[in-house]
């Protein structure tokens, strides 16, 4: 195999299930993925949700770096909007000195979340001292480069890693593609949420003609089963909906009613809610492998950062093992 595969993890909780118990199985799966040979673990942050119980990626990290050896974790990604630059950095930089060479920060520009809870977030935070996106993300890989020795008087984000936290930015637009590249950040293009294939096309040359030759990382839903009829049926109930605002955010979320929750919630009166067809790759091993060479062959994509969007839990894990087990994935070393 000459790709990588990674995966991206969001506890989500199955019916009737706790919290605590789609936690412990976050980290049963990190357990799996680093003795099934993933190159990465990333955790993702979303905010006042019922389904998912991962609002803070750097504290579920430090929990499974404890409980794992080799695997890469990191985040997948911090929501920088919400918070200061310079504490995002003191948390990745110590991190990257309790597991060096293991850690990755990945940073996106969603708010993951609902208004009510981005406001609850941002409460008391100026946002014209802020800044934009552009500007928090300049500060933070400025901080997150820590002088060995410096001027005590001097602002530094330490503790000072012997080996730094690997920067991604996660986007699917040209805009985030370009701020990646000028920063020296990889770029992580979000296919699981915007799939449309002329504009992943468009978004990852661009990035590679302006990040030296560097490749994007491309995240994508993948629903593997011991037949295709088993994919469809788990695959069956699965929605996504395209929120657009007039003058305002627009986000993807899951459901109607988060939809229409989402409107409500930041009072929108011109707006638009449209049903789209989730990109996913779906059927058995030897069916999404194949999938996913042709998508590396067309675009020379050489690392997949693979969403499972199951919240049960054997369907779930059986899937990363049949993604797994059907080819060695030799690359991960």
């Amino acid at each position: 195999m000459s790709y990588r595969l990674s995966l991206l993890d969001k506890s989500p909780l199955a019916p009737g299930e706790s919290a605590a118990e789609a936690l412990q199985r976050t980290l049963h799966v990190a357990q799996c993925a680093e003795r099934w040979g993933f190159h990465r673990f990333w955790l993702a942050e979303h905010h006042n949700s019922a389904q998912l119980a991962s609002p803070s990626p750097e504290v579920l990290m430090a929990w499974i770096l404890g409980q794992t050896r080799r695997i890469r974790v990191g985040s997948g990604g911090v929501m920088l909007q919400h918070y200061s630059p310079f504490k995002v950095a003191e948390n990745f930089n110590l991190l990257a000195a309790l597991a060096p060479g293991r850690i990755d920060i990945g940073v996106g520009k969603a708010p993951g979340g609902l208004p009510l809870a981005t406001r609850a977030l941002q409460l008391g935070v100026h946002q014209e001292e802020k800044g934009d996106f552009a500007q928090q993300l300049a500060l933070l890989d400025n901080w997150l480069n820590v002088p060995a020795q410096g001027d005590e008087e001097g602002l530094r984000a330490t503790p000072a890693p012997p080996r730094l936290a690997q920067r991604f930015l996660l986007g699917a637009s040209e805009q985030s593609a370009a701020l990646a590249a000028e920063l020296g950040w990889q770029f992580v293009f979000a296919a699981h949420l915007n799939g449309d294939p002329h504009h992943m096309e468009q978004v990852l040359a661009y990035y590679q003609a302006r990040a030296h030759g560097q490749r994007a990382l491309v995240a994508v839903q993948v629903v593997v089963a011991d037949s295709p009829a088993a994919a469809d049926l788990l695959v069956d109930t699965l929605r996504l909906y395209h929120v657009s605002v007039k003058n305002g955010p627009s986000v993807n979320v899951g459901s109607l009613e988060q939809a229409e929750r989402y409107v409500r919630q930041g009072n929108y009166t011109d707006y638009r809610i449209e049903p789209r067809t989730p990109s996913l790759l779906k059927g058995n091993a030897a069916q999404v492998h194949a999938q996913l060479d042709a998508l590396h062959q067309r675009y020379g994509i050489e690392e997949f950062i693979v969403d499972t969007p199951l919240a049960e839990a054997q369907p779930r894990l059986r899937s990363l093992e049949l993604l797994a087990a059907s080819q060695p994935i030799a690359a991960s070393a």
